[in-house]
């Protein structure tokens, strides 16, 4: 609900302790008439020859559970991406805010950070894959979730039971196919993200560790069921 946040260290190859991290339901907002959760993603740090600066935020449809705008400012060691997209589902299309415009190969669009949201909703039960061609870019379907297993682990915040999925998009970034992500969710119905894991280049490795986290409010109308995108 609005107000989830969390903070989380960030840690490059072997060099330890090299930023923050944060994941955060910043509120609610209005896109085109429809209730959204406004979603932000943000990472920072690095050493001298190797930044990341990444920011991610999506424009969350409260009811139906699909990206109504995604904005990707994208700074991670050699490689760079910004851009807007606003989502038209009833028409499958896009438009950049550079005015370049694309189909959609749905009319439930999801993006790089609403499928992270997603992915909470499922039922994630070990040993399942998920796919859905729900990906804005259909280069990057079918999107996979894969449910690897049950793990305890350590962070910062303390320890913490958790289910482990391997989310897998054919696209550039902190998702993509090369970068075998890890998602570290609680394992019981918040599915709170305690760690990820990517590889990324030249450092070998990126992960975020749980510092703090508060929880939001749930809306008193409930959304949309993950069941009706599967």
């Amino acid at each position: 609900g609005p107000g989830e946040s969390a903070k989380y260290q960030v840690k490059l190859g072997l060099f330890g302790d090299a930023g923050e991290g944060r994941l955060a339901v910043m509120g609610l907002d209005t896109v085109r008439g429809h209730q959204t959760y406004h979603l932000r993603m943000t990472l920072k740090g690095g050493i001298p020859f190797a930044k990341v600066d990444t920011k991610y935020e999506s424009w969350f449809d409260t009811d139906e559970l699909i990206s109504r705008r995604f904005h990707q400012d994208q700074h991670e060691v050699n490689y760079e991406r910004k851009r807007t997209f606003d989502f038209y589902p009833d028409q499958q299309r896009w438009v950049m805010s550079d005015g370049e415009t694309g189909d959609l190969p749905t009319d439930m669009p999801l993006d790089d950070l609403s499928f992270l949201y997603f992915a909470r909703t499922l039922p994630l039960q070990v040993g399942v894959e998920y796919r859905f061609n729900r990906y804005f870019q259909d280069d990057g379907n079918p999107v996979r979730l894969k449910v690897l297993r049950t793990e305890t682990v350590e962070v910062p915040a303390g320890r913490f039971e958790t289910i482990v999925v391997q989310p897998i998009i054919k696209w550039k970034g902190i998702f993509s196919e090369g970068g075998e992500a890890e998602v570290y969710f609680t394992n019981d119905a918040n599915r709170v993200l305690v760690m990820l894991k990517s590889k990324v280049k030249i450092l070998r490795s990126l992960d975020l560790l749980l510092e703090e986290y508060t929880p939001g409010t749930p809306l008193s109308t409930p959304a949309a069921t993950a069941q009706d995108g599967i």
